[in-house]
């Protein structure tokens, strides 16, 4: 923990994700003085890393596009350029006890659970979903209903609502085409004639982690890890302090909150009770990676959705298909991805139940594996891992400016109708810091569908 003094502050950031980061090192830059709170032992969330085979890879799995503007220029500054790279990967879809390569338009010709005539609307709705459409219009609309009536019955049926259902789990009916609209704009920015480049920092996103936490340290901004936010001192509609568990203050100018809604309303409730109770409006998902180390690859596919109903896992995301197994001292990687809903029973399942639930279903996939090639499973957790994105999901987000008037909030539920990622949470914390009049006007825009709203 950094020395604390000095405690008063022109900005106070709570929660070290890259939110957080983001928003200090942009802050710190224009000559604010800042300090940055964690409640965890390190800071970083999502971007997490642990060792496995001489390297780091992220508890869940990263990758960037190639359209990522913001990400790209905080690289650019952090001087990380050389350290990234894209590669082409591939993409396939398990249905009916296949593998299909989903790829290209003559990789849809051949997927065979999709009758001909709802190939040519699969084609068309793709389209017009990641090119034209405009998410406003579809908040009301559910993406299931949409998909049955315009990509087609058997499209819906086969494809579509499957993948639904393994991400949103009892919400799948509820989800608005807004949020499909801004998954394929992100998917269809990263290829190029059907091919898909995906991007990667070498040594993991811990080389982005360390190296911003490095630049923050220079800037002087005062870092606290294992820290704990207890209260707000407040006179009338302005905060003038944090006290933390501990009793130390934190004063400031300005503060800015990062945290998961369900978090920051637990502080908001002794101030403003009505406030909190529509915070807590805003539900998150839970996520699970199995990280399987294996002395043998799986497939050559990066990214394979599991199209089917009642499967544990919704992905398997064969990590070294996309960064190769001689950067893990010959190991492949590979997760088991699954969300869940807090009140499914997979969320109070231990690590062992885990891999009794997941890893016998692998052989449902690919006949050929062998349990014995395992050389480690490693199982990874959170509890906010996204939000609940429902019809009229945009009318729960809060604006980012609070009731209390030097109080702000940017998170998770600010990047709708676009898809949680590093690039889009430093969207957020770039539009967060513009409208508390921190200049973040150097952080450059592209595709991001995110902070549109609440800003």
């Amino acid at each position: 923990m950094s020395d604390t003094t000095h405690n008063e502050f022109d900005l106070v950031i709570t929660g070290g994700g890259i939110t957080g980061l983001a928003a200090a090192y942009l802050a710190a830059r224009e000559g604010k003085k800042v300090a940055l709170v964690e409640k965890s032992d390190t800071f970083g969330g999502l971007l997490n890393t642990f060792e496995i085979g001489g390297n780091r890879l992220e508890y869940f799995y990263h990758h960037f596009f190639t359209h990522d503007a913001e990400l790209n220029w905080l690289i650019r500054e952090l001087g990380l350029t050389d350290k990234l790279v894209f590669k082409k990967t591939s993409m396939g879809v398990f249905r009916n006890n296949a593998i299909y390569d989903f790829n290209t338009p003559a990789d849809l010709l051949r997927f065979k659970p999709i009758s001909w005539l709802d190939k040519f609307k699969f084609g068309l709705s793709s389209v017009y979903m990641g090119k034209f459409a405009r998410w406003e219009q579809y908040e009301h609309v559910s993406a299931a209903s949409w998909l049955r009536k315009w990509a087609g019955k058997t499209t819906a049926a086969s494809l579509w609502f499957p993948l639904l259902k393994i991400k949103f789990g009892p919400y799948a009916e509820q989800v608005p085409l807004a949020w499909m609209i801004g998954r394929l704009r992100q998917r269809m920015g990263s290829r190029d004639s059907g091919d898909e480049r995906l991007g990667y920092l070498d040594g993991s996103l811990d080389t982005l982690l360390q190296r911003i936490l490095q630049e923050l340290q220079q800037k002087g901004v005062v870092l606290m890890n294992k820290t704990e936010v207890a209260r707000m001192q407040y006179d009338g509609a302005t905060v003038h302090a944090l006290e933390l568990t501990d009793g130390r203050l934190l004063k400031a100018a300005q503060f800015l909150f990062t945290i998961p809604s369900t978090y920051f309303a637990q502080l908001m409730e002794p101030l403003l009770p009505d406030y909190a109770a529509a915070t807590r409006q805003i539900k998150y998902f839970g996520a699970i990676c199995l990280v399987l180390e294996m002395k043998k690859p799986l497939s050559e596919v990066y990214w394979l959705n599991i199209a089917e109903n009642n499967f544990p896992f919704g992905g398997i995301i064969e990590h070294t298909n996309l960064v190769g197994p001689e950067e893990y001292q010959g190991s492949h990687i590979a997760y088991l991805s699954r969300y869940f809903a807090h009140e499914e029973p997979i969320a109070g399942m231990n690590e062992e139940q885990l891999k009794e639930l997941m890893l016998p279903r692998l052989r449902e996939i690919y006949p050929h594996f062998d349990p014995e090639d395992i050389i480690r499973v490693y199982c990874f957790r959170t509890n906010t891992a996204a939000t609940v994105c429902d019809l009229h999901f945009s009318k729960k987000v809060l604006p980012c400016q609070t009731p209390l008037q030097n109080v702000y909030i940017a998170n998770m539920s600010h990047i709708y109708p676009d898809e949680r990622s590093v690039n889009n949470s430093i969207r957020i914390a770039a539009e967060a810091l513009n409208k508390m009049g921190i200049d973040a006007t150097c952080v450059p825009y592209n595709r991001s569908l995110s902070g549109k709203i609440g800003f």
